[in-house]
């Protein structure tokens, strides 16, 4: 009796480690890009204003979520940007704004 029990747990771990697995991965690979967005925050007011500065803790941002230029691209057009007013057009100016050398020049979105 007691293997049966223990049979039964193990299934329960495995199904559940399974369940995880099966989720798979987006542009963002397991994070979601609404809630990638929410990590470039700090960039907000040089996503609306092409004059406004932009910030360091933007630009690290910026570099981290853009070595995944689909990643870039699926934060850039998701609710979450689109409910705050970026303006895609000069969001994407961001990289080149912050110096960053190995950019994706030319990545076009959609």
């Amino acid at each position: 009796m007691k293997f049966v029990g223990c049979f039964l747990v193990f299934l329960a771990i495995l199904g559940i480690a399974l369940l995880n697995v099966a989720e798979g991965a987006g542009e963002c690979g397991r994070s979601s890009p609404d809630r990638e967005a929410w990590k470039l925050a700090p960039c907000a007011m040089a996503a609306q204003d092409s004059n406004a500065p932009v910030s360091s803790s933007c630009c690290q941002q910026v570099k981290k979520i853009g070595q995944n230029p689909r990643c870039l691209c699926a934060v850039m057009l998701s609710n979450t940007a689109k409910s705050s007013g970026i303006k895609p057009e000069i969001a994407i100016t961001i990289p080149k704004r912050c110096n960053i050398a190995d950019r994706p020049v030319g990545y076009q979105c959609g």
